[in-house]
């Protein structure tokens, strides 16, 4: 976990103000227990058998006091970042919006924003999963091409 963490931290941000928080909690703990209970319904069946629940959180403001307008886009990337070093060590991450924020954002320091939880864990058979998520599981990747997201396409 340490390394993944330590992933994270060298994620651009501006004024190199580094304003990504993470709380993790392991599986077997009381706080993974909290974790898990404020996911919503969906995202409860990519927590049961994950190895952490970690709560990503942003500060709002800068170390000065002015407000941080892009600092969901400075943890969005060091939580991509996170991801990615996770992956390159063969353990799965599934973000998670579904969850109760306003639980989170009283768990929080204050000036934390909560921002996603990530379970993460070794991958598993999809088969260990319930339906519906077996099936989206095994489904085919699908992203927007390239004309439907760039805006000056040609």
């Amino acid at each position: 976990m340490h390394t993944i963490l330590e992933a994270a931290s060298w994620s651009f941000s501006a004024m190199n103000e580094q304003p990504w928080r993470y709380a993790v909690a392991y599986r077997g703990t009381a706080l993974f227990d909290i974790f898990s209970s404020w996911l919503a319904a969906g995202n409860q069946p990519w927590a049961k058998h994950a190895a952490a629940l970690v709560l990503s959180s942003t500060v709002t403001s800068f170390a000065s006091g002015r407000p941080y307008p892009d600092a969901l886009h400075d943890a969005g990337a060091a939580n991509m970042l996170l991801t990615l070093q996770a992956g390159s060590m063969g353990i799965g991450v599934h973000p998670m919006a579904g969850f109760d924020k306003a639980a989170a954002e009283s768990f929080l320091p204050e000036g934390l924003q909560p921002v996603i939880m990530l379970a993460m864990g070794y991958p598993d058979t999809h088969e260990k999963l319930d339906q519906p998520y077996r099936t989206r599981e095994l489904a085919p990747r699908t992203r927007k091409s390239l004309n439907e997201f760039l805006l000056n396409a040609e």
